[in-house]
């Protein structure tokens, strides 16, 4: 295993622009903390995040991972590029050749994608565990290691995504091919919501639990927006009259969902590899 993984990371390592991006995601995700010196003062209207509240423990486990999980799509290039690289330079090939097998090149393959996603959910971690314990009010025990269990879900989260990312790039060949087809299958479900939202179930929630089993929209149910669990966003909404009642919490059936597909993902990439003509 720990061959198969250091395989994938030397190739990873050795193209520049897998590289790049690679550092590009990681830098871009410590750039969290600069939300904390965001200052907005003009004339009455002030505004400092840091004194929002967005890092007070437990919540800025949610808002972290939240936010987070939006930079994704940098390493969703990588996971892309990788697989269309084994075909752009003939690896693939000269794996197997050297006695890789099929099942062992997928594995490595699965295998760098979890890795990522343990690599991003522990930085976040740390991240969020500084920032708290420099800006949040509430520094007990209880309060801060309390619902950790969205690292949780921003670990199924990627795994599920980066394994989306890996049968697209196995399925088109392609990095921009499978990018694009990414793209349009985002609009898909897009447009499926909206049709069973608007069309087939206006007055009920039916179209939210069909929805709930879409690859992308499972994986979306995992960390809701944050946003509005705000006291200022709160008391915004209650001087217009809108007030809305929102389970924030990680949903374990979401978690069962994403968790479904990733076993989907990795068994059809190897399904497609198997029986295609390399």
């Amino acid at each position: 295993m720990k061959r198969l993984i250091s395989i994938e990371l030397q190739k990873i390592w050795m193209n520049k622009a897998s590289r790049i991006l690679t550092l590009t995601y990681f830098i871009l995700l410590s750039f969290i903390a600069l939300i904390a010196s965001i200052k907005f003062d003009l004339g009455p209207f002030k505004l400092h995040f840091a004194e929002m509240g967005i890092f007070n423990f437990p919540f800025i486990w949610h808002f972290n991972t939240y936010v987070a999980a939006i930079l994704k799509f940098f390493l969703a290039i990588v996971i892309v590029s990788m697989m269309a690289n084994e075909y752009s330079y003939g690896t693939l090939k000269q794996n197997l050749i050297d006695g890789l097998s099929k099942k062992e090149f997928i594995l490595s393959k699965f295998l760098t994608v979890v890795l990522f996603a343990l690599l991003s959910t522990v930085f976040v971690f740390v991240m969020s565990l500084i920032l708290g314990l420099f800006f949040s009010s509430y520094t007990e025990i209880g309060i801060i290691f309390t619902d950790l269990d969205y690292l949780l879900a921003f670990f199924v989260k990627l795994t599920g995504f980066f394994s989306l990312c890996l049968f697209l790039g196995i399925f088109v060949k392609r990095s921009a091919f499978a990018l694009g087809f990414l793209l349009v299958w985002t609009i898909i479900e897009s447009f499926i919501r909206g049709y069973l939202a608007f069309q087939i179930f206006p007055d009920s929630d039916t179209d939210e639990k069909i929805t709930q089993f879409l690859p992308l929209e499972s994986m979306s149910n995992l960390i809701v927006n944050p946003a509005p669990r705000l006291s200022v966003i709160k008391n915004i909404g209650s001087q217009i009259g809108i007030q809305t009642e929102i389970d924030y919490s990680v949903s374990y059936t979401a978690i069962l969902i994403v968790l479904t597909w990733t076993f989907l993902f990795v068994y059809f990439s190897y399904k497609l590899l198997k029986n295609r003509d390399l």
